[in-house]
């Protein structure tokens, strides 16, 4: 997992919190207090003093509550983009269809992530693990970005999921397509026909899932199954599912327990759950359950790849999108041993280069892709290009 180095006193990374309640402010602040490395340099009511106070307090991650008087989140996001470019927002709303639908729309508008707040389904120690941890990779990130003498690509990243949403996208490097980076192996493709598609994703991986389906296209979408992990809580996945449906023209929605697998559908892994394929006679179906978090992550992208890998074999392709962490690494293993194929996100395009990172040190992985390339890529693989 990528994490913030210990930083220097001059070099800590600064935090603008902006909520109106006056409790959650003094919270954040105080577990921030209690953490090195980090400085909370404004706490704003709303989205219209946050604004007032960007330019002076210099912030480099901005938690930014949803629902506020005046001004609120949706409203604020891309004026502050729009002010401060490297800044790095995590959005914060409480757990209702409406919030993680309007979450779902400020991650197209720029924001490098979201937490849902703690509640009934969301207890506050978990809140305060992910909130700190966000904070601490992405506020290294635009530290970074912002330093001129850094030559960081994971700080140009930031901005990849606004291209993403609008159809531009970073230029990477001279690395050619499909080579992977210094001291990455890569291996050959299966030669098997491709049967399923699966897809595991966190940080940044809502915009890049919609940027890689939208390019595979309606008619490719319809040869396979696509199976998906996001690392999102309940309510939230059921948006997302709905958006992918949209965005790719293909039926999607949160995978249901027992129902049966089929070409040309989206399953989504539903959050607070862990998603599988099961044989059942000649056919699979989905398996949904409510084991331990596995990498600390609930639902674990791998449970999904297990599964997949057991059940499709050869015939698997595997994709590791942008996130923090490590999940999908054992599964990216198992599928390979299995002699399926996978594809990681490279670094340049990806928010946080945990997750994909993980996948393509194990040497499993056949291609380290930029995110436009990907989706053209597993066109050509479904069309029976092993090139």
């Amino acid at each position: 997992m990528m994490t913030a180095a210990a930083v220097a006193p001059a070099e800590k990374v600064r935090v603008m919190i902006v909520d109106d309640s006056a409790v959650v402010r003094g919270l954040v602040t105080r577990w921030l207090g209690e953490q090195p490395g980090f400085e909370v340099v404004a706490s704003c009511r709303t989205g219209r003093s946050a604004l007032a106070e960007l330019a002076t307090a210099a912030p480099h991650v901005v938690v930014l509550d949803i629902e506020m008087p005046d001004m609120d989140g949706l409203t604020a996001l891309p004026l502050m983009l729009k002010a401060k470019p490297d800044l790095a927002i995590v959005m914060a709303s409480t757990l209702t269809r409406r919030n993680a639908d309007v979450s779902l729309r400020c991650l197209a508008l720029g924001a490098a992530d979201f937490l849902a707040k703690p509640g009934a389904a969301i207890a506050q120690d978990d809140y305060r693990r992910d909130l700190v941890a966000k904070i601490k990779v992405l506020g290294e990130i635009a530290r970074r970005r912002s330093t001129p003498r850094a030559a960081d690509p994971r700080a140009a990243a930031l901005h990849t999921i606004a291209q993403a949403a609008s159809g531009r996208f970073l230029r990477p490097g001279p690395t050619p397509p499909g080579a992977a980076a210094p001291g990455i192996a890569l291996k050959p493709f299966s030669s098997a026909p491709v049967r399923a598609l699966a897809i595991g994703s966190s940080t940044g991986g809502p915009t890049a899932l919609a940027a890689v389906l939208k390019a595979i296209g309606v008619e490719a979408l319809s040869r396979v199954p696509v199976l998906i992990t996001q690392h999102m809580p309940a309510t939230f996945t059921a948006a997302l599912a709905e958006h992918l449906g949209a965005v790719s023209g293909r039926p999607a929605r949160e995978a249901a327990h027992g129902e049966p697998i089929e070409r040309g559908v989206i399953y989504v892994a539903p959050g607070g759950k862990h998603f599988s394929v099961v044989p059942s006679g000649a056919a699979l179906h989905a398996s949904i359950d409510n084991g331990p978090p596995e990498n600390f992550c609930k639902p674990s992208v791998e449970p999904m790849f297990r599964s997949a890998s057991k059940a499709y074999g050869s015939s698997l392709l595997a994709v590791v999108l942008t996130g923090m962490g490590a999940d999908g690494a054992a599964g990216v293993r198992t599928i390979s041993a299995a002699g399926g194929s996978v594809m990681a996100q490279d670094e340049a395009t990806s928010v946080v280069w945990g997750m994909p990172g993980a996948a393509a040190a194990t040497g499993c992985c056949s291609a380290v892709l930029p995110l436009p390339q990907i989706g053209p890529k597993i066109v050509r693989l479904l069309s029976g290009d092993r090139a």
